[in-house]
């Protein structure tokens, strides 16, 4: 764990304009998320996840992780496909979201975790306004990584506390 803090505080190097992202799986698609984002990288365990009555689907329960209750989803489920499959690669990965006055640690269950990547700006795209799987909202750009194209999440928006928490409340009034 001590490299993938090493490579979020230099996420952004001036020298050769390279961001690093973490990539990862759900399903057949690979997707990344800034390194700035990431606080750490934990197994799934059944044991370790509580379910939590009257949430959205795709909030999959709360962990504790040192102390902290923390929110997981599955972001498959978020995404508007079939929840994830429970496999020996499945991971957690915890987020640090908002702003720095108003951040928030969120899990996310993701099938596989590739890699950290180094991603050149002129290997950066922006979001298409179609022809993805997912809320076009969702997706702050596209990356061309060794060939194929890569979505770029933009976790304000997949994240949005204020929108979880809405959909939560319209759980809790259905």
């Amino acid at each position: 764990m001590g490299a993938l803090m090493e490579q979020r505080e230099s996420a952004v190097t001036a020298d050769d304009q390279q961001t690093q992202y973490l990539t990862f799986m759900l399903g057949s698609e690979t997707f990344a998320i800034a390194i700035g984002h990431i606080k750490e990288i934990i197994e799934y365990s059944d044991s370790g996840l509580t379910t939590v009555p009257m949430m959205p689907d795709f909030i999959r329960g709360v962990i504790n992780v040192r102390g902290s209750v923390l929110p997981v989803i599955d972001l498959r489920l978020r995404f508007g496909h079939q929840a994830s499959p429970i496999t020996k690669r499945t991971c957690i990965v915890i987020l640090e979201v908002g702003a720095d006055d108003e951040a928030q640690d969120i899990g996310v269950m993701v099938d596989q975790v590739n890699e950290v990547l180094g991603v050149e700006e002129r290997d950066l795209n922006g979001a298409p306004s179609f022809g993805t799987s997912i809320r076009a909202d969702f997706i702050s750009g596209m990356a061309r990584i060794e060939g194929q194209l890569v979505v770029i999440l933009d976790v304000g928006k997949v994240l949005s506390v204020d929108e979880i928490a809405l959909l939560a409340q319209a759980g809790d009034a259905g």
